[in-house]
Order: C-alpha cells, then structure tokens, then sequence
C-alpha cells in the first residue's frame, strides 16, 4: 500500500493542467479549497464533485489511480466520520446502540465533512502530481516574495516545503523496505492484538528514522560544498510563464463560487 501512495509524487504527462502556471494552480487550490467549506447540502457537494472530475480529467490522471494512493489516508476519513455520528446530536434519532445513540444530523455532518477533506485532498493531490516540487518552490517563492520586506526568508522556507514533499515518497519507499526485510527476518506487524501490533512497528520506526536523519545529512552536506547560500545572488533557470489560460481557468472559479451560493441557500 505504502509503495502506492501518490502524496508528494510528480506524474509527467501531457495534460492541459500540467501545462498551466504553479502560482496559478496553487492560488486555485487555496481559492477552491473556500469555495468547498460553503458547500452545506447534496447539490452543492455534487457541483463540487463535477468540478474535482473535470480537473482530474483535465490532468489526465486515472481515478483508480488517485484512490488507490490515498488508502493510508482512509482510516483518518473513517475516524471523521464516526466521530460526528456520536457526537453531533439533533435531526432526531435514527437508532440506539446500547447507550449510544446516532442522529440524523450527526449521519449528515458525517459524510458532508468527510467527502468535503477527500475533495480537499484529492484537490491537492491533483495539483502535486502534476506540478514538479522545483516549479512549487518557484511559485511558492514568487507569490511570498513581499514577505521579504519584512525580513522574512521566503526562499529558505519554499526550498524547505519542497524538500518535505518530495521527502514523502522516498520515506514511503524506504519503510516499505524496511518492512519487507522485517517480514523476511520472520516478524509479523500483522498478527496478535493491539498492543503486539505496536510493538512490532518499533523495529519499523527506529531504521526509519535513522535512514531519514542519514538523508537529510546527505543533503545538507551536499548543499554545502556545492556552495548554496540560500536567495544570495541567485538567478533563475525556469521562468515562469503566466498565460491567458491560466487567467481564464482562474476565472472559472466566479461561476462555481456563484453556483455553490445560489443552491445553499
């Protein structure tokens, strides 16, 4: 599952979303992600929904593609969702459980706010594996570039953002080797209760952080002699080219917002 994960990963292909502008495609991102915490009702998620499936479309990514990535993440999602089935109250009651009780409202907020984190997050993971973590650093870096007159080392930190998410994937890989050699040395992370369970990820956990540690020194070192002084005196390679597409899929963004406020209300 791990070697699966799609999260900080880069897909090169030939799409329409790859070729649009990063800053345009992460100031999409933040806008839509507003946009999607004014959905409050059915027709508002399914506009939602339209719109995320035209985007992958766009990318030309495969949905079984992406949801089968996003596995790990599934258990966070179900953990949501029940937790709004006993908490929130109202709506009347639907069933009783022993001394628990499940609402018609806390089955409402449940999927409405589970499938709203899942459209946020296919929504990122879409931007990710179509934009190259040097073109998000660049972006990042333009679009906080005033931050700089406040002293604030805007290139210091995209750089520091962009290694973490490509750090994502190499970490997953290395733990899904890490516990192929533990299954190979007779360990079983799967079998016994709970508490076995844990005890059998420390053998997992403590490689991984040294393997991580190891990289990110690696890293350090090489930065080092090769001289990199942060925004010193650099120039850029790639420019970054703003063009009428990307204004016109920005754009976008008037309807559907004036779509999701109309079916609200």
């Amino acid at each position: 599952m791990l070697d699966k994960m799609v999260l900080g990963r880069y897909v090169p292909l030939d799409s329409f979303v790859h070729h649009l502008d990063p800053r345009m495609k992460l100031i999409f991102v933040f806008l839509m992600t507003i946009v999607i915490f004014l959905a409050n009702n059915i027709l508002t998620y399914l506009l939602l929904i339209a719109v995320i499936l035209m985007a992958l479309s766009a990318s030309r990514l495969k949905l079984s593609f992406l949801i089968g990535g996003l596995k790990p993440i599934l258990l966070l999602l179900v953990f949501t969702f029940f937790m709004h089935i006993l908490w929130t109250k109202g709506g009347g009651t639907l069933f009783r459980l022993g001394f628990l009780t499940v609402d018609r409202n806390g089955v409402e907020q449940g999927i409405f706010i589970t499938l709203r984190f899942l459209l946020i997050i296919i929504l990122t993971t879409i931007m990710t594996l179509s934009t190259s973590p040097i073109s998000l650093t660049d972006a990042i870096e333009t679009l906080f570039r005033p931050l700089k007159k406040m002293k604030v080392p805007v290139h210091e930190l995209a750089l520091m953002m962009s290694i973490a998410l490509r750090f994502i994937p190499t970490l997953m890989d290395e733990t899904q080797k890490i516990m192929r050699a533990q299954v190979s040395r007779g360990s079983d992370m799967t079998a016994g209760n709970p508490v076995k369970r844990l005890k059998a990820i420390v053998p997992l956990l403590v490689p991984l952080f040294v393997s991580a540690f190891k990289r990110a020194e690696d890293l350090a070192v090489a930065m080092e002699v090769r001289g990199y002084r942060g925004d010193v005196n650099r120039t850029k390679y790639r420019r970054l080219d703003w063009r009428l597409a990307d204004t016109l899929t920005l754009l976008t963004l008037i309807p559907i917002t004036l779509l999701i406020l109309y079916f609200r209300n």
